[in-house]
């Protein structure tokens, strides 16, 4: 690594001396080693912006979640399972405890690490923030601030008695844009970041329904002056991979922007990713989209039925549609920036002022 170049993981150092192959995913140093090898004792970590991330033990996290009771439990994952907890000094937070099978442990020691040091660094209204973390032991928590509202996936799949109108749409993911924006400039570390799972069920909404990325753990740092990551392996989410991701190994961070577009579509139509009760023409959000994009007659067919007529213009309507098709076109050079779907969201609400 060159001279000035970012500091990769700041818990400890000794991390990015192991290397499992010759692959090219060994350039990657998010490698594994035990427990014991790096929670460093003499070691101090660099500054971080925030200005502390504490450090619970198991019985912290057991007294806070009243034993992991299922009353505190507000969420389940491929990585385990989210509970509501209350901390000592009376704070409200998630807390994302790691449960993987024996197998899968060394990549759930890796994306803790990777999410624990990334979201550490991290300083945006959009972006969940972290409150601290637990490894004792071979137990691993992640404790973040509490979103009462939930995801928005459960949100557009009726989980709950919520409605959200067209404006309230747009507010989210124009958040959740900004967010993106942010990792992708080099503000946040000092390299871009891609976040590699972006999904509806990691955006998170806070009482007043303002959107929060979360979950970093397959969160990828580039290389300084590279805009471009070949892997062997391929990560993230059935539904949301970017196709030259999937069948190239090329990831880049257009990627998360073809992700985003799915989730506008989701927005756009209150429908999941993939839907597998569907037809087989209609179990991928994404097929047929553009042929909805010049029609508007097609275009009103596919909104969220759940939106009040009256809350959305067919011009805003169309316009969203529009960007969310070009966010997942196959071809990545030919998708927007998050810069540029800052602006063009921007531009939507203001079309759709004029109802």
């Amino acid at each position: 690594m060159e001279k000035g170049g970012f500091k990769m993981f700041n818990i400890v150092s000794s991390w990015n001396k192991r290397r499992r192959s010759r692959s090219l995913d060994q350039l990657n140093p998010w490698v594994y080693k035990p427990a014991e090898l790096w929670q460093a004792k003499e070691q101090s970590p660099p500054p971080k912006k925030r200005n502390c991330t504490m450090v619970f033990t198991l019985k912290e996290m057991e007294e806070a979640t009243n034993m992991f009771s299922d009353r505190n439990l507000v969420g389940k994952g491929g990585f385990g399972r989210v509970y509501r907890g209350v901390l000592k000094d009376g704070q409200i937070v998630a807390i994302k405890k790691m449960d993987l099978p024996t197998s899968k442990q060394a990549d759930g020691e890796r994306e803790f690490r990777v999410e624990i040091d990334i979201l550490s660094r991290l300083d945006h209204p959009n972006l969940v923030t972290l409150i601290g973390y637990c490894a004792d032991g071979k137990h691993r928590f992640v404790v973040y601030e509490y979103m009462p509202k939930g995801n928005l996936q459960d949100i557009l799949n009726g989980i709950g008695e919520v409605k959200m109108d067209w404006p309230l749409r747009l507010r989210i993911a124009l958040g959740a844009a900004r967010a993106l924006a942010y990792l992708h400039s080099s503000t946040a570390v000092g390299v871009p970041v891609v976040h590699r799972d972006f999904k509806s069920s990691n955006i998170l909404l806070t009482e007043h329904f303002e959107a929060k990325i979360s979950d970093f753990g397959l969160a990828k740092l580039m290389q300084q002056d590279q805009d471009l990551h070949t892997t062997t392996r391929v990560l993230g989410t059935f539904g949301y991979f970017d196709p030259e991701y999937a069948l190239t190994g090329k990831l880049t961070l257009q990627s998360d922007v073809y992700a985003f577009g799915v989730v506008l579509l989701e927005l756009l139509t209150g429908r999941r990713a993939i839907d597998l009760s569907q037809g087989p023409q209609e179990q991928n959000l994404i097929v047929g989209i553009h042929q909805v994009v010049g029609d508007r007659k097609k275009l009103r067919r596919v909104v969220d039925r759940d939106m009040a007529k009256g809350s959305y213009t067919v011009e805003s309507v169309s316009m969203f549609a529009g960007l969310a098709a070009r966010c997942v076109c196959f071809d990545g050079a030919a998708r927007p920036s998050m810069p540029d779907c800052v602006k063009e969201l921007q531009f939507i609400m203001y079309a759709n002022m004029k109802i």
